[in-house]
């Protein structure tokens, strides 16, 4: 029996991400153009849902406390509740059959084995968007005011997630790519994953 016209065929590579068979977590420093590439990504795939760090980060109202803020031991517990609660959405999204696509800076080893060790058996995929640190601050400059982030360590950032990550996650430079030509990348590389 043919399939109907309207049938739609995914790719491979989206067929590997698709319907919660795996849970990608994109990182990056600063205006590296992760928020417009996880919801470009999200988009792409027919069941997904978009889980953006910042946004469960601010769920704590009354006593929030910025990832650098201070007083640093009660922003270390705060960036620890956040990654718990990433982990346990991820985890809830996907046993629904739907793909998590995961929106946070993961600045260390420490951070990122919270979500390989709670995530790792459900086909997580770590991506680093790395693009040339002058690249962040001109994307940085280029945002709404309100949307600004002052940050400029890019390069001591991605050194240290280089030390600490190394090939355990598909590093993108994303410096001369478009947030779709990312996005495509990052899709093709999950097929040979």
């Amino acid at each position: 029996m043919k399939p109907p016209e309207s049938a739609h065929r995914q790719p491979s590579g989206l067929a590997a991400l698709d319907n919660g068979r795996s849970i990608l977590l994109v990182t990056g420093p600063p205006a590296a153009g992760k928020s417009t590439v996880t919801r470009l990504l999200a988009e792409r795939l027919s069941r997904s849902a978009l889980l953006d760090g910042d946004f469960v980060a601010r769920l704590v109202v009354s006593g929030y406390v910025w990832p650098l803020g201070e007083p640093a031991d009660e922003a270390a517990r705060q960036v620890a509740l956040c990654n718990q609660n990433l982990c346990d959405l991820a985890r809830n999204i996907a046993a629904a059959g739907i793909t998590p696509v995961i929106d946070w800076i993961i600045p260390d080893r420490e951070q990122f084995d919270v979500f390989a060790n709670a995530l790792g058996g459900l086909g997580l995929r770590p991506v680093v968007l790395a693009p040339d640190p002058a690249v962040c601050l001109e994307r940085n400059l280029q945002r709404d005011e309100r949307a600004r982030f002052d940050f400029d360590d890019h390069a001591g950032l991605l050194a240290r997630m280089g030390a600490a990550f190394g090939d355990d996650v598909l590093w993108v430079d994303s410096s001369h790519l478009s947030a779709q030509e990312t996005v495509e990348l990052i899709v093709g590389s999950s097929a040979v994953r």
